[in-house]
């Protein structure tokens, strides 16, 4: 039966909703699809050209460092560095999963498993409770001049401050929490809250034009203006003290830049 002699009022009306490619003809359907393979490759190039441009723009947004100057990487080792909760639970749970494995004859060593279980539940109880409580340490930037003017001219308090927050560290909420907590008197009259604390975002060494080793905090505060830490500059230099003079600066994005300064010269 043709088209012509089945298409009535109602017929036409089916065929309206039907697609375009289903009516057309099977040459048109070569056409088409012809056209389409060869646009697709041209938008996967497109497509991937743009990925990588925004890949590099990234990445190039992301660096903190000032151009033109050496930075060094600190590459000494210690234990403060190490993860002791990923520790924890790599090393528990390989005993706990070994010895369940060994105690139902998957592994061998059935007759250690007792023992595997036994030391592999607590020791992942203690890496989960240390990976809960863990602070891990915030990016120091390090230019080649400074670190060659650390040993000498930072104070013994500047040192320290590197150290503690370079380090993995354990119970507290945030880094520098008890001299943050001193400086701006959270909860007190005069202070700021809790909730509108700056947190520590990196540490940057570095020499001013003067010639004295500069250890920058970079802090990131939502809630605070410029006025809230400009009035408590002297209060940084007498905590971190003595020997220290403080300066602020502004940056981008919230954040706060504290430059502890070194009184001390070569």
């Amino acid at each position: 039966m043709s088209l012509e002699y089945a298409a009535g009022p109602r017929s036409l009306q089916i065929l309206a909703l039907l697609p375009a490619a289903i009516l057309a003809s099977p040459h048109q359907r070569r056409s088409g699809a012809a056209a389409a393979a060869a646009v697709a490759p041209r938008r996967r190039r497109r497509a991937r050209l743009v990925l990588i441009a925004g890949a590099a723009d990234s990445s190039g947004a992301s660096s903190s460092a000032a151009p033109g100057k050496a930075t060094v990487e600190d590459d000494q080792f210690s234990l403060a560095k190490i993860s002791f909760g990923v520790i924890g639970l790599a090393v528990g749970g390989s005993l706990l999963s070994y010895g369940f494995g060994a105690y139902f004859s998957i592994f061998p060593g059935s007759e250690w498993s007792a023992l595997m279980l036994t030391y592999g539940f607590p020791l992942s109880i203690i890496g989960m409770a240390l990976k809960y409580a863990e602070l891990k340490p915030v990016p120091c930037i390090t230019y080649a001049d400074a670190q060659a003017l650390r040993e000498t001219c930072a104070t013994p308090i500047l040192k320290q401050v590197r150290d503690d927050v370079i380090r993995y560290r354990y119970g507290d909420e945030q880094h520098l929490d008890e001299a943050l907590k001193r400086i701006f008197q959270y909860g007190q009259g005069g202070g700021i809250s809790r909730r509108s604390a700056p947190t520590l975002q990196l540490i940057r060494e570095e020499v001013t034009e003067d010639g004295k080793y500069c250890l920058v905090l970079v802090f990131k505060a939502k809630a605070l203006q410029l006025s809230d830490f400009e009035q408590r500059q002297a209060k940084f230099a007498s905590f971190f003290g003595p020997g220290i003079a403080a300066e602020i600066g502004k940056g981008e994005d919230d954040l706060y830049e504290v430059r502890l300064i070194s009184q001390t010269t070569t």
